[in-house]
């Protein structure tokens, strides 16, 4: 599932392709026509993300998006070609096209609809948020922190990437419970996801690697991942750590992998 820096890349390239133009707009796959034709030919006049959600403006009308583990964009120059496989939304304007195949969410809300639902999304690291509604829930909770930075509804955006090396970054146990968190600590975590993920929305992919631990200055090798970018552990379990050269270790967590050095992170 992409993170949220690759959702405020994709408003990106979208608020530069269509933005204060009229877009016609279709469905050809049509489980979204219906919707489509109340927006089709209005001008987008917002183009916004937060977390992992996506809002398109269409005045008083949202086109709210979640790609979820499967959704994609496709956002191209030129003419749009003939539909192939299943789009379940299209945007176009005489310069290029929008097609979007996959999303979990693909829903047109009113003003009133999408507030609501931005309101269910928690402080997003890349805005800038105040991280405070965060820190309420945190401080509170007998959860661990590992879950709780995947829950979309305390930190917005945060992956599983950005999870496990944010808290390797930082020292701490994923397992520790919210509530053991201290608010340097929180504070730690939220100023480093901010420079993190808005560096990956500009980059376009992942390093959380600080200057002083890279390849060329540890004499390794570079990482070898479809992914890209340099990390601490994400997929590393069995690997050294890069810092202290015990195996990088992994267990489920809500059903999704977490990967953590236990002697950097102790806890």
């Amino acid at each position: 599932m992409p993170e949220g820096h690759a959702i405020h890349n994709q408003a990106r390239r979208l608020r530069t392709r269509f933005k204060s133009r009229p877009v016609r707009v279709d469905s050809p796959q049509g489980r979204f026509a219906a919707d489509a034709k109340r927006i089709d030919g209005r001008v987008l006049e917002k183009v916004e993300a937060q977390g992992k959600h996506l809002f398109l403006g269409f005045g008083d009308l949202w086109v709210h998006v979640h790609l979820g583990l499967f959704g994609k964009w496709r956002i191209a120059k030129g003419p749009a070609p003939e539909p192939r496989g299943q789009i379940r939304l299209r945007l176009q304007d005489d310069e290029g096209y929008a097609e979007l195949r996959g999303p979990t969410v693909c829903e047109l809300l009113d003003d009133e609809a999408k507030k609501a639902a931005v309101g269910r999304i928690g402080p997003d690291p890349i805005r800038k948020s105040d991280p405070t509604p965060a820190w309420n829930r945190v401080e509170r909770s007998k959860a661990p922190i590992g879950a709780l930075l995947m829950d979309q509804s305390v930190f917005a955006g945060v992956g599983n990437i950005y999870r496990a090396e944010v808290l390797f970054r930082q020292n701490i146990s994923p397992f520790r419970p919210g509530k053991q968190v201290s608010r340097n600590e929180f504070d730690a975590i939220w100023d480093d996801l901010v420079v993190l993920m808005t560096q990956g929305t500009k980059k376009g992919r992942i390093d959380t690697v600080r200057a002083e631990h890279l390849p060329e200055i540890m004499g390794r090798r570079p990482r070898q991942d479809r992914h890209g970018g340099e990390v601490y552990v994400y997929r590393r379990a069995g690997q050294p750590c890069h810092l202290c050269g015990d195996e990088v270790l992994m267990e489920e967590m809500g059903a999704r992998k977490l990967y953590w050095c236990p002697t950097c992170q102790p806890g």
